[in-house]
This record gives structure tokens, sequence and C-alpha cells, in this order.
């Protein structure tokens, strides 16, 4: 059995979500300079994704709800996660995104993951109260890998994370197998193979002889 653990936006998808939750706001600028800075091991995730969440406060959650619909799944996306779903490969998303973004790009695609932990971004009086919740904040992408390894009595040798930005060090560093999907400069170190598309993903993981 094999567990694969992609990363979200950036990574399965080219949609940055807050940025287009800061379009909404007229704050896209601002966000996705922070959103860089925090790739880039500049910025502390957990500050960033706070910094972030405040310039959204107020934003309606019909404003909300139409951002989140924009995301979608990067070319390919959905055939990979398809065929992994196919060969009995335990497949997870694990985002400092949001839960409401990730299910819109799936669900746009017809496709499921076995599991997604990413955050929420706590609703007031029918607008966003500029907070952020959940897992993937404070906590870390490879603490999160490793709990779901155990719980399925994976080994952490046989899982894959796939991921791009400094968020994304922590799993890459513990997987069995860190695959950088065109990495930021700080990730590049920590990855065994690079790629720059879901087809060269999927080269990746069948060498891995995933499909069978």
């Amino acid at each position: 059995m094999t567990l694969v653990a992609f990363d979200f936006d950036g990574t399965l998808s080219d949609s940055e979500m807050t940025v287009l939750l800061g379009e909404r706001m007229g704050v896209a600028d601002e966000m996705a300079d922070i959103t860089e800075r925090a790739m880039n091991d500049e910025l502390s995730y957990a500050e960033s994704l706070r910094d972030r969440a405040a310039l959204l406060e107020g934003l309606s959650t019909d404003g909300a709800k139409a951002a989140f619909d924009e995301v979608a799944l990067r070319p390919d996306a959905a055939t990979v996660i398809r065929e992994l779903d196919e060969a009995g490969v335990t497949t997870a998303i694990l985002t400092g995104g949001f839960e409401r973004g990730v299910e819109a790009a799936l669900a746009k695609a017809g496709v499921s993951v076995d599991v997604v932990v990413a955050n929420r971004l706590p609703v007031e009086d029918g607008r966003l109260t500029g907070a952020v919740e959940g897992p993937l904040i404070e906590g870390t992408k490879d603490d999160a890998l490793e709990r779901l390894a155990g719980e399925r009595e994976i080994p952490i040798s046989r899982t894959i994370a796939v991921g791009d930005g400094a968020n994304d060090l922590p799993m890459l560093e513990v997987a069995g197998l860190a695959v950088g999907f065109a990495p930021k400069p700080a990730v590049r170190p920590a990855c065994d193979a690079v790629v720059g598309s879901m087809e060269e993903l999927r080269d990746v993981l069948d060498e891995e002889e995933l499909f069978g």
C-alpha cells in the first residue's frame, strides 16, 4: 500500500485561493506578495496565512463562494488522481488553503481523494470574520502525513509527497519520495525528483510502479 500526499495551490492547482478571494476585496496584489514571501521561506506560513485572512474581513459569503468556484485543477491532474484511485493508492491533499476551494475544484473535475486536510475561513453574519481556523496553520504537513500513514498502517517509506513551497518542506523531508512540482528555490534541495507538469509527475509515479 502506498500513500500519495499532494499540496494543492501551486501543485494540483495553478489557482491561488487567497489571491482569488483577494480579488473580490481589491487586495489581490497584497495577497500575492505575502504568498510569495511565505513560499520562499521569508515569512512563517502561520503568520502569512493570518495576514492574508485578515485582509478578507468583511467579504460576503457570496463573494467567497464565487472565488472558490474559480478554483480549478491543473490540466491532467484529475487523470493522475483517477488513475491512482483505480490502482488502489491512498490519496490525500494536505493544504494550508481552504476546504471549500479544494472541494469545489475536485467536484468540478469529477474526482475525489481519500483525505483532505485543509483550513477554514470562519463566517459571522454572512461575512468572513478575517480569522482562519484549521489543522495546517500552526500544524505542519509532516505531522499530518505521519498521522495519515499511521492510521492506514502504511510505512512512511511508502509515502510520496508532492509540493512546491516552503510549507511543503516538512512533508517532503519525511516522505519516502519527495517530488517537487516546479518547486521554489528554497524547496528544491529537499526533492528527490522535480517535475513541471502532471504528465511528468505521472511518469515519476509510474517509475514507482504505482499503476501496476
